[in-house]
């Protein structure tokens, strides 16, 4: 067996995280339920957030099934046992990309592009508490990506970068005048 696999023998149960066991044919049964880190692509299509914009997320997420622990490991058994690697991926992957668009519904197009950390960690701390109930671990979450099809984020650019254009305006004609008045004075 593996080190990264636990196995659980039926009649009676017993759960052995790595190592070897012995089984009886015909008495006792084997399964397994692999402790791999999984990687999945969170992605939430045109959500609504707190201010009505449709936007799309996408993070990155790093889960895996807790072998170190033994009331994590029990939890995963119990939800997971017989499962394939692919259903479980698929069972935390729906649950991190709820999570994702309930945080998203919550915030402004603003604070999610300015505050991607922010973010982040809010999906990070509620998906986990979710997880860690299912024997799932979240090792890491990253947002990826955020985009609209409204061109909502390009207009957000375009306004900060007519601000930031006229601030320098403003501040050229305004060193131009004070270098106007300078030399007037030294004139004078």
């Amino acid at each position: 067996m593996k080190d990264n696999q636990a196995s659980f023998c039926r009649s009676p149960p017993v759960m052995i995280a790595g190592g070897r066991v012995f089984v009886l044919p015909c008495i006792q049964q084997i399964q397994r339920i692999s402790l791999n880190t999984l990687t999945l692509n969170v992605k939430s299509e045109k959500v609504y957030t707190r201010h009505g914009v449709p936007i799309s997320v996408t993070g990155i997420a790093q889960v895996k099934i807790q072998g170190q622990n033994k009331e994590m490991l029990a939890a995963a058994c119990q939800m997971f046992l017989g499962k394939s690697e692919n259903e479980v991926a698929h069972i935390a992957l729906e649950t991190l990309e709820g999570h994702q668009r309930a945080i998203m519904a919550h915030m402004t197009v603003e604070e999610i592009y300015k505050d991607r950390q922010k973010f982040s960690e809010q999906v990070f701390k509620v998906a986990s508490s979710d997880l860690v109930n299912m024997g799932i671990s979240v090792v890491s979450y990253t947002l990826k990506d955020i985009h609209d099809d409204q061109d909502y984020l390009h207009s957000l650019g375009k306004a900060r970068t007519a601000q930031v254009q006229k601030d320098a305006r403003i501040g050229e004609a305004v060193a131009k005048r004070d270098a106007g008045i300078k030399v007037i004075t030294d004139v004078c």
